[in-house]
């Protein structure tokens, strides 16, 4: 097993819940959220860490997806549905929201937020919301939505507690999703032209007292994932056995995203600092592992802009 060791964080400035780390391609920009303090963050690679914009708002995102045919926006799950925003900043769109009158009259639109989710090869935004642990504690009430290029939305799963990590196989043919609670990262039979899934089973268990977060896939099909109270990334194969790791200086590691052969990774302010105050420092930072493998290519959502 290849281990890697990160002492530093790329971005000195600690922040409140790093997530959803994004590269754009084409701009060579890394782009990721501060959920609970209701930002994203942009900065160019090239450029390095000076160059770190911040864009404002007024509701959290969770994470962030490329726009198809409309490079200037990115597509989010936020606190209360699918949005788009410009790249720039300014009013967000709403796409489409989560919740049903009747569920909102059951406070689900105020009790819930989005947390992850990814694009499949059809365009279709996957994205899963779970209790806002900001208004109440995680209970396995989570619902995995899937919005089509139509604008329709499907509910593929529910009953989870915090759904987490989700990509495709190489083949198309395999769906990743991780629920962090459980500490499983679960794979089901997926089907590309209908964006169905079924099958579900168990592909991979983290140790006890942590849990399997965000994660990508590489071009060689592994699997990235961060171990939230792990200190660490791992690299799992295709046959479930874990072939590299990458140790970092903070316990909360919540995903991951490619930018070429370099891996950013994100992390939370420690939750238990007096437990585990080596963890600190550097705990809601943005860090930088150059792991020699690249990232597999991600998808543009077809989403209606709206406005």
């Amino acid at each position: 097993m290849h281990t890697f060791e990160v002492t530093e964080p790329y971005l000195d400035q600690g922040f409140g819940l790093s997530e959803g780390p994004f590269w754009e391609k084409d701009a060579n920009v890394l782009r990721f959220t501060d959920i609970v303090n209701s930002k994203v963050y942009r900065v160019n690679l090239a450029e390095g860490p000076s160059s770190l914009q911040t864009l404002s708002y007024d509701h959290s995102i969770s994470f962030t997806g490329e726009v198809a045919d409309h490079k200037d926006w990115f597509v989010y799950g936020g606190k209360y549905g699918v949005g788009v925003s410009h790249k720039k900043g300014g009013t967000p769109r709403p796409v489409k929201e989560f919740w049903t009158e009747e569920e909102e009259k059951k406070e689900k639109r105020e009790k819930m937020r989005a947390n992850d989710g990814a694009v499949d090869s059809k365009g279709r935004f996957w994205v899963s919301a779970v209790c806002d642990p900001e208004v109440t504690s995680f209970a396995p009430e989570a619902v995995l939505f899937r919005l089509d290029p139509d604008g329709g939305l499907h509910r593929m799963e529910e009953g989870m507690t915090i759904p987490n990590g989700m990509s495709w196989s190489l083949d198309d043919k395999l769906m990743y999703l991780a629920d962090t609670k459980d500490r499983n990262i679960y794979k089901y039979d997926f089907n590309a032209e209908t964006g169905n899934i079924s099958n579900k089973r168990l592909f991979f268990q983290t140790e006890e007292g942590t849990g399997p977060d965000g994660h990508a896939m590489d071009v060689e099909g592994h699997i990235w994932t961060a171990v939230w109270g792990g200190w660490k990334v791992i690299r799992i194969s295709p046959e479930a056995k874990v072939t590299a790791e990458v140790r970092l200086p903070t316990r909360c590691i919540t995903a991951v995203a490619f930018a070429g052969e370099d891996l950013y990774i994100t992390s939370e302010k420690e939750p238990e600092p007096e437990k585990y105050p080596e963890s600190v420092k550097y705990a809601g930072h943005v860090f930088k592992c150059h792991v020699g493998v690249a990232g597999k290519p991600s998808h543009k959502a077809i989403v209606k802009l709206g406005g």
